[in-house]
């Protein structure tokens, strides 16, 4: 995902304006230094957070920008948080053959977490799925688990939208440990439902994945056209692996379906779908989640939709355009901008970022190595003053911000158009 060029000509001619008070190392191989940890022990101790992205596949470009962000959090930190030292390192969850979250790296990654004493934090994961995966295990033994990106209401409530057994499945031990920047999909379903019915949807055709997050996101979207009094076809169940998916969109047509929205990820058949649906019905309008508002969507260099597709479709996700950020978030744009000579930064490394200060935040207020002492300072977040706006985290482990940015794409790049505020 891209920022317009406009917006990277403001960060550019910005960028004389500052500089960073930080040092430290920031190689790629995952890991921020923190120098000998003899004297750091004597200090304040040692501590380790770690996160979990799928660092391969159609993503790659939003995770690679989200480690980034808490990279340069961490070196702005001195890699301190008090007198503590905090040692970070990046985990794939993915694999090269499935191009996607894999659920056995999921495992794998959070187990290693687990297992880790020093460890006080897990920022992961991007794809909700994946946290459905991994909460479990981080629950066992109470280790905090911060998203940046997952948006799946049964994660943390059982609102509509949300499955069977939801969210107490995730929760073995009973208590919570896990919570989340980005506002759920409730809020994400009703942004979608109203540029819908702003943009005179009468009749909607929705295709989810039949992952977590797709299947949830189908049903918000589905509560919300309701609401909208904007007319339902059908909200249908694909098969990710299938060569195309006509036969779906000529029933579309047949339903006299005029706006569509596939409700997924881009690595589970979303391009095909889309052209598909173009081709079936051509004066359709097209709408995705936050889930294919990426490069690998958007961008057909990188086997994403065709240009004649992307001038159709509007997504929501919840990343802004700078301006609509308070100023301490503009300013953490012209500081990656020169920390990664970056002149169009994607959006999601603020999440990065936010997440990699929320922990650093959480650490020192705790004034503890203890992993209980930092998630009880986690959920003890009130009134933040963040990069993001200000916020809390509620008693469910869920964000008080409601914003979404909907996007249009051009010439293979997702341009902000507007912000949508819903509520949940």
């Amino acid at each position: 995902m891209r920022f317009p060029k406009f917006i990277s000509l403001l960060l550019v001619l910005s960028i004389a304006a500052f500089g960073i008070a930080a040092c430290g190392d920031d190689d790629e191989g995952g890991s921020s230094g923190s120098g000998d940890s003899g004297s750091s022990d004597s200090a304040g101790g040692t501590v380790n957070i770690y996160s979990s992205l799928p660092l391969q596949g159609a993503s790659k470009d939003q995770t690679a920008a989200l480690v980034q962000g808490i990279k340069l959090a961490l070196k702005q930190a001195d890699n301190k948080a008090g007198n503590i030292t905090v040692k970070y390192e990046s985990l794939d969850d993915s694999t090269a053959q499935a191009g996607n979250w894999d659920p056995d790296a999921t495992s794998e990654n959070a187990r290693k977490a687990a297992q880790d004493e020093k460890a006080v934090a897990y920022i992961g994961e991007f794809n909700s799925g994946a946290s459905a995966i991994s909460m479990p295990i981080l629950n066992e033994v109470g280790l905090a688990q911060v998203s940046p990106a997952n948006t799946a209401v049964g994660l943390t409530t059982n609102e509509p939208g949300a499955d069977k057994g939801e969210p107490d499945k995730y929760y073995p031990s009973g208590e919570r440990h896990y919570l989340r920047i980005v506002p759920k999909d409730t809020i994400q379903g009703a942004a979608l439902a109203t540029v819908m019915k702003e943009d005179g949807c009468t009749k909607v055709a929705i295709a989810n994945d039949k992952e977590v997050y797709g299947v949830g996101l189908g049903r918000n979207v589905e509560n919300s056209l309701k609401d909208q009094s904007v007319g339902l076809a059908f909200n249908e169940g694909i098969d990710p692996k299938a060569s195309n998916f006509r036969s779906l969109a000529s029933r579309a047509k047949g339903e006299g379906v005029d706006c569509f929205v596939f409700s997924g990820v881009t690595a589970n058949g979303a391009v095909q779908i889309y052209k598909d649906f173009s081709a079936a019905i051509p004066d359709a309008k097209l709408y995705g989640p936050d889930g294919v508002a990426e490069s690998g969507f958007a961008d057909p260099k990188k086997g994403g939709i065709p240009t004649s597709v992307g001038d159709k479709v509007k997504l929501s996700v919840a990343t802004l355009n700078p301006e609509s950020y308070p100023p301490e978030g503009q300013e953490f744009f012209k500081q990656f901008t020169a920390e990664y000579v970056e002149d169009n930064p994607d959006p999601y490394a603020i999440y990065g970022y936010e997440a990699g200060r929320l922990v650093l935040d959480a650490i020192q207020r705790a004034g503890s190595t203890e992993k209980q002492d930092v998630l009880k300072a986690l959920f003890d977040t009130k009134d933040r003053e963040s990069v993001l706006g200000t916020y809390s985290i509620d008693e469910n482990g869920d964000t008080t911000l409601t914003d979404y940015g909907i996007y249009t794409v051009e010439a293979g790049e997702l341009k902000f158009d507007k912000t949508v505020k819903a509520a949940n």
